[in-house]
């Protein structure tokens, strides 16, 4: 069970990261518009239109990636201080109550949206002869489901953490932190002792900043 809910972390950091590279083209394509608008006199409105399409895409894609690296924002400040059964177990209510119905109906509008914005051939109307949508159209479904298996995958951990007190693993991507450990650990300029002590304050001030008391338990992602 472990290796299949971290085979779903693989798929949906996968998936979030390739989606990341759309940020690239975004780049492009606004300072393509821009150089256009200004240097040319002569701007796009596709330009302005994949845009948009761009970064809905690339915002929904990276779904699920946020919800296997734990990383969506929680509103509620005493989580943090919960035992994990009692983390568990508001998780899996949660989960049940509100994520589970709403990101079945958002799969299955998004297919209804999608099939009929193909059958129709459907074309963007803010401008004459738009880009198409249906392929923009058709990352709703793909992206909530995404999302939507890696929701079963959390309901799992939240069960395992009912039967056992503690959170199974999860898979864990680069940080922040992790990228200030290499730049110390690669310093010529300080001694061992002076390293060591910033590595160890960095992790402290990351796990206040991120409030992460009694969270999974992590394992390196290769």
């Amino acid at each position: 069970m472990d290796k299949f809910m971290l085979r779903v972390d693989e798929i949906s950091t996968f998936v979030g990261k390739a989606a990341a590279w759309l940020v690239v083209l975004l780049m492009l394509m606004v300072f393509t518009d821009v150089v256009r608008r200004y240097a040319f006199n002569s701007p796009s409105a596709w330009i302005g239109e994949l845009s948009v399409m761009a970064y809905g895409t690339m915002f929904m894609l990276c779904g699920a990636y946020t919800l296997a690296q734990n990383g969506h924002v929680r509103g509620d400040f005493l989580y943090g201080s919960m035992k994990p059964r009692t983390q568990a177990t508001l998780d899996l209510i949660l989960y049940i109550t509100f994520f589970l119905p709403g990101i079945t109906a958002l799969v299955y509008a998004g297919y209804t949206y999608a099939a009929e914005s193909w059958r129709i051939g459907e074309h963007t109307t803010q401008i004459a002869n738009g880009p198409p949508l249906y392929p923009f159209k058709t990352i709703i479904p793909v992206a909530g489901a995404f999302v939507l298996l890696q929701g079963f995958v959390e309901i799992m951990r939240c069960i395992i953490c009912i039967k056992s007190g503690e959170w199974p693993a999860r898979l864990k991507d680069a940080a922040e932190i992790d990228v200030v450990e290499q730049q110390l650990a690669a310093s010529t300029h300080v001694d061992e002792e002076a390293r060591q002590q910033a590595i160890k304050n960095a992790k402290s001030i990351d796990e206040a900043a991120h409030h992460r008391i009694g969270q999974t338990k992590e394992i390196n992602h290769e």
